[in-house]
């Protein structure tokens, strides 16, 4: 399984960005939708942390504390992707964002087999 992500920028404090996980190489009768999908993020010198999963074939959400009330996460079936989308945006959420793809629903980083290779979001005034 490939994951690439999109949509990462350079924005100004209380703006907005739309990213989007796209998967392929799912083994013959899996999709994306059969996967629980998550957003990391990762600041230099720091330790991947969770920010936002979706559970497999369904819309049941987590949210990390941080993120609450600004980021949502979602399954995109038009366009077969899962999209984080970030709303007043802050300093502090400048990192690499990492889509992962796994079969439990989780926020540990371990149980998340398929990773994509990141996109860089940036907030600053």
């Amino acid at each position: 399984v490939q994951l690439v992500e999109s949509g990462g920028g350079s924005v100004q404090p209380g703006d907005s960005l739309r990213l989007s996980c796209a998967a392929s190489g799912f083994t013959s009768g899996f999709t994306l939708d059969d996967y629980a999908i998550a957003w990391f993020r990762q600041i230099p010198g720091k330790e991947r942390e969770s920010v936002a999963v979706i559970i497999p074939n369904g819309g049941t959400t987590l949210h990390a504390d941080s993120v609450k009330g600004r980021f949502t996460i979602s399954r995109n079936n038009a366009e077969n992707t899962v999209d984080l989308q970030m709303n007043n945006l802050k300093v502090e959420d400048t990192a690499v964002y990492y889509c992962a793809a796994g079969r439990r629903f989780t926020q540990a980083m371990g149980e998340y087999n398929y990773w994509g290779r990141g996109t860089q979001v940036t907030v600053s005034s």
